[in-house]
């Protein structure tokens, strides 16, 4: 399972409307994330700016981000709304993610290094950590821990398409409220799939990779469901 984390890129050299967007981006994706804005609910600029503490134009960019990751629609003379998506376009979206990560773990078992594989073993045991924590498990370090195993698989595939691709079905909502969705039980059986494909790729299985994430990802989407029905 693979989630997305609203964040800002912290790049000085980065002009000041960019960053003003950033902060918008970052603060609109959290209040539709948290329900404060539902599926269906129109979204206005001046409010947003209000809330974000910036003016209409890197809000008006921010919803185009936002756009772009299946997050918020924009129709011409209507402004924007909250997306709402069917079961359909859900299970899509998990299926295509299916797919194409393990595209990217098959390519990294073949071009990983050393330094890949003990990066993706301090995930699995961060994680580990942040499932086992008291009174409850700390999902939003899961969360951060897990976003980064992925990157570093994805990185290690060296396919600037496949990134491109991935990067619109990754960030989507409903793939971040996953881990809210699952269990202790969930959390632990998929960080054991993170230990396999370390296993699969210092074997530099590629097929056995690609099953790997392949079913990691299908788990993700049957918790999900599980939780909805």
């Amino acid at each position: 399972m693979a989630t997305r984390q609203f964040s800002a890129n912290d790049d000085e050299a980065k002009p000041t409307l960019s960053k003003a967007a950033d902060k918008a981006y970052e603060a609109i994706g959290r209040l539709i994330l948290d329900g404060q804005y539902k599926p269906g609910d129109k979204l206005s600029e001046e409010e947003l700016s209000r809330l974000c503490g910036v003016s209409r134009t890197p809000v008006r960019e921010a919803l185009r981000r936002l756009e772009a990751e299946y997050f918020v629609v924009i129709r011409p003379n209507q402004g924007a709304m909250v997306a709402v998506w069917t079961r359909r376009d859900i299970e899509d979206m998990f299926h295509m993610r299916a797919l194409l990560e393990g595209m990217a773990a098959a390519r990294a078992a073949s071009r990983h290094d050393a330094a890949c594989l003990v990066r993706m073993q301090q995930c699995v045991e961060r994680i580990d950590i942040a499932v086992n924590a008291q009174p409850e498990p700390n999902v939003e370090s899961f969360v951060s821990e897990n976003t980064v195993f992925h990157r570093i698989i994805l990185d290690a595939a060296d396919s600037p398409r496949l990134r491109a691709t991935l990067s619109n079905l990754i960030a989507p909502a409903i793939v971040t409220r996953t881990a809210d969705k699952y269990s202790v039980a969930d959390l632990r059986r998929s960080n054991e799939h993170h230990r396999e494909l370390i296993d699969a790729l210092k074997n530099r299985d590629a097929q056995l990779a690609d099953s790997i994430m392949q079913v990691h990802i299908r788990a993700a989407a049957n918790s999900y469901f599980s939780r909805q029905d």
